[in-house]
């Protein structure tokens, strides 16, 4: 079966919620297209895309991001765990909201998963 996308309106509201819960300051939300996905091969609940500067130049479009959700994995998670989830996927973007992606390896005092769990506090407050 081929996999198939489709815009997914709750996923962006959802993310407005945690973007502006969590103190995501520096995601431009209007830059962000949210989607769902049925029948992806991977082991992953959601992927987020980033716009290479390559992308942008020729395109001539700003900086821009997607973030897919695996319906088959991330639709039975609980709520808490759906925006643990997300949180993780916005991570990812970095500061300067480049089109570039932050990699899981950071070490030390900028370490991805110390950035995550500050976040996912943050958002439970």
């Amino acid at each position: 079966m081929d996999i198939v996308w489709y815009k997914d309106v709750g996923l962006k509201k959802r993310l407005k919620a945690i973007i502006v819960s969590s103190g995501v300051d520096w995601v431009n939300l209007s830059r962000i297209f949210a989607f769902g996905s049925k029948n992806a091969k991977t082991r992953a609940y959601a992927r987020i895309w980033g716009l290479s500067r390559i992308w942008q130049k020729a395109l001539k479009v700003d900086p821009a991001y997607i973030l897919e959700v695996i319906s088959e994995k991330y639709d039975k998670l609980s709520d808490h765990e759906k925006n643990k989830v997300l949180l993780h996927e916005l991570a990812h973007i970095p500061k300067n909201f480049s089109g570039a992606l932050v990699p899981h390896i950071r070490h030390g005092k900028r370490n991805f998963y110390t950035k995550v769990n500050k976040l996912i506090k943050k958002l439970n407050g």
